[in-house]
Formats: structure tokens, C-alpha cells, sequence
């Protein structure tokens, strides 16, 4: 607990990035109802001011680059100094990102890690000297079914996923001596704005006009038709929160319960028919 807060928090002080639109915004709007306070960041805060005007005393706008160490640094310091801890972070903002491997540059690889790893690193390492001083606390990564398979035209974006995820794991075993919860979100097509305006497309080449050729008009073109709800995405992610064990990924969506289980059984298999050769692989 910091020495002198300098405002109160009702309930849980949460820290959620990306709460212009989308999962960020379903998630405050869980919180704020929870009864919780909520510092919501976006590059664009305005897009916030009825959420503040309704609740002038729970949810804080502010700005951030989650790119921007400088940045991630000082919202993070502004959270402590104001409410003497950060319960919840939530790692939310993000981007969709169509292309072949071949198709996709090295600047629009580089600038989706920044967006999907780095940033959330750099957010995690911020706040868990503050978590661990009061002993709990829980950090959120919003990954996708992309974070545990992929498929062609979405190698990039898989890539960042798979990043955090493997991060992820390590740093729920790291903290859980402290009293801090580790949630790996794993949703599919939810009606958020990562199909219209929120993703980019790599140059195509014909070379893969068959093989990502039509995920490239069928990502864009599914925008607000997606079948998730993301109200009923954030009250499963406070519900996770709230149970006695926290689960480590949490699945959520029909797309992604069947296109995830169907990848385990898949490698399930694999792994059975090629376990004598791994098996066979030691000295002696």
C-alpha cells in the first residue's frame, strides 16, 4: 500500500488498456458495475468522456501509447500516487493484422509485437513491484485462439499471441508465492472493432490468392456480424477472477472451444505417433 493515496478507491482499483472500444470497454464497464474504480487508457481518451460522466468518482481516462515505455511508466506511477495500488491490470489493446508470413514486412511484424508483447511486458514489469508489496492482485492478457493455433493470413498476429502466452505462463508461476493471479483470455470472433477499422493488411501476392486470399474480404467483412458478445466476455473474465482457482486460459467463444479443441486432439495425436522417435533420441 502506498504511504498517502491521494484520492479513495471504491472496491478494486483496475488498470485496462485499450478501453476506447471493444473487450476494454466491456471490461470497465463489468468493472464500474461491479462497484470497482477503473483507470481506463486509450490513445484517444475522449472516447471515454460518457463513461466518466457517469462515473465521475470510478473511472479516470487517460491517455496511453501502450508502445511508449515514457508513457507506460508514468500512468502506472500516476495509479500508485493516486489510489496506493493497481488490483487488476488488464493488457487489452491491440489490433487485427492480415498477411502470408511472406507477404508481411519486417516494420508491420516489429510494430505488432510492440503492440501485443513488448507494451504488455513493459506494463507487467510497472505494476508488479506495487502487487507484490500488498501481497495479491491479478493481471489479465487478452490473447486470442491465436495465441494456441493459427492458420494461413494470420501468422503475424498468432506470432504476438504466442509471445505472450509463453510469457505468460512463466510469470503465473513466478507470482503466484505473491499472492498475484496470472488470465490468459483466449477469445474468437467477438464483435469488437479488430475486423473494421482496428486491423491492416500486409500487400498481397499471388502466390497466396488461394490460401489467404479469401480470409483477406472474409476478416473484414464479418465486422459486426461476429457471433461473441463482448458484455458476456467480460463478465466471464470477472467471473474467472472471482473463482476460488483462478484458471490460467480461459477460452471463450463456440468458434474457439471448437477450433482449440480440435488443435489439442491434433497434437495429441501427432505427439503419439512420433513419441518412440523422441523417446529414442538419448545416449545409450
Amino acid at each position: 500500500m502506498h504511504a498517502n493515496p491521494t484520492r479513495t478507491a471504491d472496491g478494486r482499483v483496475w488498470l485496462v488498456t485499450g478501453t476506447a472500444s471493444g473487450f476494454g470497454r466491456a471490461i470497465a464497464e463489468a468493472a464500474l458495475a461491479a462497484g470497482d474504480t477503473v483507470i481506463a487508457t486509450a490513445r484517444r481518451p475522449k472516447a471515454l468522456a460518457d463513461l466518466a460522466e457517469a462515473h465521475p468518482d470510478r473511472l479516470v481516462p487517460v491517455a496511453l501509447d501502450v508502445t511508449d515505455p515514457a508513457q507506460v511508466s508514468r500512468v502506472v506511477a500516476d495509479a500508485v500516487l493516486w489510489y496506493g495500488r493497481i488490483d487488476v491490470l488488464v493488457n487489452n489493446a491491440g489490433r487485427g493484422h492480415v498477411g502470408a508470413v511472406e507477404e508481411t514486412t519486417d516494420a508491420e511484424l516489429r510494430t505488432l509485437m510492440d503492440l501485443h508483447f513488448f507494451g504488455p511486458a513493459n506494463l507487467v514489469r510497472a505494476v508488479l513491484p506495487h502487487m507484490r508489496a500488498n501481497g495479491s492482485g491479478a493481471i489479465v492478457q487478452l490473447s486470442s485462439m491465436g495465441g494456441r493455433m493459427s492458420f494461413p493470413g494470420v501468422g503475424a498476429y498468432s506470432a504476438t499471441k504466442h509471445a505472450l502466452e509463453g510469457l505468460s505462463e512463466a510469470l503465473a508461476a513466478e507470482v503466484r508465492p505473491h499472492g498475484i493471479d496470472v488470465l490468459v483470455v483466449e477469445p474468437g470472433a467477438f464483435r469488437t472493432g479488430l475486423n473494421g477499422t482496428g486491423h491492416s493488411q500486409s500487400a498481397p501476392l499471388d502466390a497466396y490468392a488461394a490460401t489467404v486470399g479469401p480470409f483477406r474480404t472474409a476478416f473484414p467483412d464479418a465486422a459486426g456480424t461476429q457471433p461473441g458478445d463482448p458484455a458476456k466476455a467480460a463478465a466471464a473474465i470477472l467471473a474467472a477472477l472471482a473463482a476460488e482457482t483462478v484458471p490460467f486460459r480461459l477460452v471463450l467463444g463456440n468458434d474457439a472451444a471448437d477450433a482449440i479443441g480440435a488443435e489439442l486432439k491434433a497434437q495429441q495425436a501427432e505427439f503419439t505417433e512420433w513419441e518412440p522417435v523422441a523417446r529414442g533420441t538419448d545416449f545409450g
